[in-house]
């Protein structure tokens, strides 16, 4: 598959293309193996966030939920 094919599956996901930048760089150094081209891992990545919703992503509207702001009297 090409690359941009890879992008356009992950987006399904995560909506946001910056988002899906900052994700995509975070786990692929945290994937990368020594030896290995650093392209295949991008491609890796993203292959995986086209089948599943990244973590960070499943969890952000549920801490924007729970950091509300404080009242006044606290």
């Amino acid at each position: 598959m090409m690359r941009s094919d890879l992008i356009f599956g992950a987006l399904t996901h995560v909506n946001n293309r910056y988002e899906l930048c900052q994700l995509a760089s975070k786990a692929t150094r945290k994937l990368h193996r020594p030896n290995t081209r650093l392209q295949d891992t991008t491609n890796e990545v993203l292959d995986r966030f086209r089948e599943s919703i990244p973590m960070s992503v499943q969890s952000a509207p549920a801490q924007a939920a729970s950091t509300g702001r404080r009242t006044a009297a606290a």
